[in-house]
């Protein structure tokens, strides 16, 4: 399982507030607070924003070897549809918009975000409802 993920961050006010957004929505909860981080929690595992003064870059390029993106339940697909339709307002723009809510193929409902500093996540939906 899962323990914790950190992401190093350009800009910890900015990010705290996109990712406190977005993990608060997925039911995630403050957890840790420090000069240089913040941290939120669901369950055992929990995700850190940090602006290291150590960080050597000011971008995330996920297109470059490392992490390409996060992955989250994201309830059913109407929750989905919410999360889409809210993002932009708090700093997360679509990525392929043209092909939402299918872009990982027929069987697959999924919004894929990116913020500000480059990070996407994939919003997944479970299964949807039978009419």
């Amino acid at each position: 399982m899962l323990h914790h993920v950190e992401l190093w961050v350009p800009d910890l006010p900015r990010a705290a507030r996109e990712w406190g957004w977005l993990l608060g929505r997925l039911g995630y909860r403050p957890y840790q607070e420090w000069p240089h981080g913040r941290s939120w929690r669901l369950g055992p595992a929990y995700l850190v924003v940090e602006q290291s003064p150590a960080m050597n870059g000011t971008r995330h390029d996920r297109m470059r070897p490392g992490l390409n993106h996060l992955a989250f339940h994201a309830g059913d697909p109407r929750d989905v549809d919410a999360l889409a339709a809210e993002a932009p307002a708090h700093g997360w723009h679509p990525l392929f918009a043209d092909r939402y809510p299918r872009a990982g193929g027929a069987d697959h409902y999924a919004a894929y975000l990116a913020n500000t500093d480059g990070f996407e996540v994939e919003l997944v939906a479970g299964e949807e409802p039978q009419a």
